[in-house]
């Protein structure tokens, strides 16, 4: 597997590197160096709040420290400061979105849902967190108790700031829509994944890592080279 890039997961909001676990074991087996990145933004209650652009610089840093050419898979919200944080950098070779959000500059993840907020977030001051997570996130996973455990708080502020940069405009990516989301209409995804280089789809719900990560593994391994 020599020569191949690494591979460095980028999680949604309210979720953490935990999310990751099954796809990574996969990923690992077959030759990947595979990294996560822990975005700021969320955080327990009553942490100090960061956002969209704080996140950027998080997985800025992840790709720099790789040292290496690298692949960004970037996960539902993750998709924003993967944007943010890869453009410019030769050393990203592509930037994968699953059920991501794809944004151009300028734009905001409020902005993309139309500017009023679905009726699953629940918006507390400077935080928010999904009210059914089980059924938004977790449909089509066998066992989402742990999951919906291990959710976190999410800084509000990624809602509203507003992309700087934008990778997908110079470098390599694939969009991967999820069949069955109930958190990301599959109509949304596929209106975002007109900006992507490639398409691939997953029957799937809005978290494949954890419903079905060996057809996702798949999907990374044959863009990864």
């Amino acid at each position: 597997m020599a020569g191949r890039p690494a591979v460095l997961l980028v999680h949604g909001a309210w979720h953490g590197a935990w999310c990751w676990e099954p796809l990574k074991a996969l990923l690992v087996g077959e030759g990947l160096r595979v990294e996560t990145v822990a975005l700021p933004s969320v955080a327990p209650v009553g942490a100090v709040r960061y956002g969209l652009h704080d996140d950027a610089k998080a997985v800025r840093e992840a790709i720099s420290a790789i040292g290496g050419p690298v692949v960004v898979v970037a996960h539902s919200y993750g998709g924003e400061p993967a944007t943010e944080g890869a453009a410019g950098l030769a050393e990203v070779q592509r930037v994968i979105y699953v059920a991501a959000f794809l944004l151009d500059v300028g734009e905001s993840l409020l902005k993309a849902i139309g500017g009023t907020p679905p009726p699953w977030w629940q918006i507390d001051g400077e935080t928010f967190r999904p009210l059914t997570p089980e059924t938004v996130f977790f449909n089509d996973v066998d066992d989402p108790a742990d999951a919906v455990r291990r959710l976190q708080t999410q800084s509000y502020a990624v809602a509203t700031e507003e992309l700087t940069a934008a990778a997908w405009r110079t470098i390599d990516s694939t969009y991967v829509v999820c069949e069955n989301d109930n958190a990301i209409p599959v109509f949304a995804q596929e209106a975002m994944a007109q900006r992507a280089g490639s398409v691939e789809r997953l029957a799937s719900g809005h978290s494949p890592f954890l419903s079905c990560p060996e057809a996702l593994a798949a999907v990374i391994t044959k863009s990864s080279g």
